[in-house]
């Protein structure tokens, strides 16, 4: 029994040490952040999207943050997703007070489309703009938000610019839950110096914020290009980067805040969703991923309480130890990435709850059930 227990206690700080390893790799390479900068005059019309499906608790912050924006010359299209709550009513009355809002009636959805590409396909067929912007409804974005993203964008060369955005974490579940989950998704993607870099092949958008480029669209249809993927940002970035032709950027910033769940509920059925893209690729590679964060938590608490148990103190204690270390390299990392302080205190419970999260996932992805915005997808679908 004691050699079982020292032989464990090994691979688990072998776990914690590569993680460690993976997660100080993420925070040298994504520093990259946008600053706020001034409009300039000549910057090109900018159209942006924003799809709606029963967003009445949240769509007049939004859209009153995006006719807010300083830009010289934008439109602001907002596709009503067949909504049946308070949602069109709202978005009436603030277009009677601003023409440069324009509200679509979405049309159903069709068979073989998922709601969300659906409707930014909707908004991108009668954008004007020479960039589009799409962005989701639980968003606020500060004045000079997109003055700063298009000018970063053209200062890049890029094709499609996505940022990364402040996260609000107002209840007990988000505080406790969301940064950690969110953080294990980035690192697992890799550094944005990778996803930056052309010559490698790791690749992410935000579908929270994501500019396209008219060129683009023109050549590629845009999000018609995943017309039935659950994650439409992450496997359109896959796409665009994998044909070799667009170059994708994505980068930090502190101009635009989300808001994406607001209860427990909420975050086990967002994620259930999108986790299934994160296995249907690669399954090797991610199922061998989330083994080693098992090992990590809830497997490393638990073998030191049975280590603690069996008076074998010394090793209690390095098996403790290399759990610490790793909620402390995950605490500075989520601090770079802007989340609250203190949230890497919750990466040992937040992983604990993430196998359970991708089984579930997998069961209902592989059966055809899954559920999102009360629609129900079926089939083996691609994405969320």
């Amino acid at each position: 029994m004691g050699s079982a227990l020292t032989g464990a206690a090994a691979l688990l700080v072998l776990a914690n040490a590569l993680l460690i390893a993976r997660m100080l790799l993420h925070i040298r390479g994504s520093r990259d952040i946008i600053a706020a900068r001034e409009p300039d005059a000549s910057l090109p019309m900018l159209s942006i999207i924003v799809p709606a499906r029963n967003e009445e608790r949240q769509i007049e912050r939004c859209v009153r943050s995006l006719l807010a924006q300083r830009y010289p010359n934008f439109e602001v299209i907002v596709v009503d997703d067949e909504s049946s709550d308070a949602t069109p009513r709202i978005l009436s009355r603030i277009a009677a007070e601003d023409m440069r809002l324009r509200v679509v009636r979405g049309a159903a959805l069709p068979q073989g489309w998922v709601g969300k590409p659906w409707a930014l396909a909707q908004g991108e067929r009668i954008a004007r703009g020479a960039w589009m912007l799409c962005t989701d409804a639980d968003t606020v974005h500060e004045p000079l938000a997109a003055s700063s993203a298009v000018q970063a964008a053209q200062d890049r060369g890029a094709d499609a610019f996505s940022l990364l955005t402040l996260q609000e974490t107002k209840s007990l579940a988000e505080r406790a839950l969301l940064p950690s989950i969110l953080w294990v998704i980035i690192v697992a993607v890799g550094p944005l110096d990778a996803i930056n870099d052309p010559r490698k092949p790791a690749a992410m958008f935000n579908g929270q914020y994501l500019l396209l480029s008219r060129a683009l669209y023109e050549a590629t249809g845009g999000h018609e290009l995943v017309a039935n993927e659950i994650a439409e940002d992450l496997e359109l970035a896959r796409r665009l980067k994998s044909a070799g032709r667009f170059r994708i950027n994505v980068a930090w910033t502190d101009l635009v805040s989300t808001r994406m769940y607001r209860s427990f509920g909420e975050i086990w059925s967002g994620f259930v969703k999108n986790f299934w893209i994160g296995v249907r690729e690669r399954t090797t590679e991610r199922v061998a991923g989330f083994v080693g964060l098992v090992l990590v938590s809830p497997v490393t608490p638990l073998l030191a309480i049975a280590l603690f148990a069996s008076r074998q103190w010394a090793l209690a204690a390095i098996v403790l130890a290399s759990l610490a270390s790793t909620t402390a390299v995950a605490e500075v990392g989520m601090r770079r990435a802007r989340f609250p302080a203190g949230s890497g205190l919750w990466f040992p419970a937040a992983l604990s709850l993430l196998p359970a999260i991708l089984a579930t996932s997998v069961v209902r992805g592989a059966c055809g059930g899954i559920e999102w915005r009360g629609r129900r997808y079926r089939g083996v679908l691609h994405g969320s």
